[in-house]
């Protein structure tokens, strides 16, 4: 099953593939949308959209998992992110896709099995899981690494209690 994660961002909307593959699981490709912060917020969405849409398209996943949005101290930021999130979900739902809505913490506690994990350990165990040669940047990047594998771990659960 090859599953998508998705970091959340108007200025960098991470994504990471990875696949089973004979019982590990393997990143498939990995990166960043990036936009300018000169561009209208419309434009920036619009690239976002255009350019996880032609990922989806070019890679079929079966499942797609994005953060769900947290809001913490700064509402500011979390208004940009909540707008990139809808984008996120309108190509989900354009593409058909089963969707994971999954918690900064749930994203912790299932990499490293702790949900207040620093972001050094979700980085270190995102590269040994995936067999990385490096760790991968920037952060966004590893975040939605991150967030496909446990969106994938989420779906072999589901396939499990499906069958009991």
């Amino acid at each position: 099953m090859l599953a998508l994660g998705i970091d959340p961002g108007t200025a960098i909307c991470g994504y990471g593939f990875v696949e089973q593959v004979r019982g590990r699981l393997v990143a498939k490709k990995f990166g960043a949308i990036t936009t300018s912060p000169k561009a209208r917020m419309q434009d920036r969405l619009l690239k976002i959209h255009t350019e996880l849409d032609g990922l989806i398209k070019t890679f079929r996943p079966e499942i797609i998992g994005v953060e769900k949005l947290f809001f913490g101290r700064n509402a500011t930021t979390a208004i940009p992110v909540g707008q990139a999130r809808g984008v996120i979900l309108l190509c989900a739902a354009q593409n058909n896709l089963e969707l994971v809505e999954i918690t900064p913490n749930e994203v912790k506690m299932s990499i490293t099995g702790y949900g207040g994990a620093t972001k050094e350990q979700i980085i270190y165990m995102v590269t040994k899981i995936l067999n990385l040669p490096e760790p991968p940047k920037p952060d966004d990047v590893a975040d939605a690494l991150a967030i496909s594998i446990a969106a994938s771990y989420e779906a072999q659960n589901l396939a499990v209690r499906n069958l009991l």
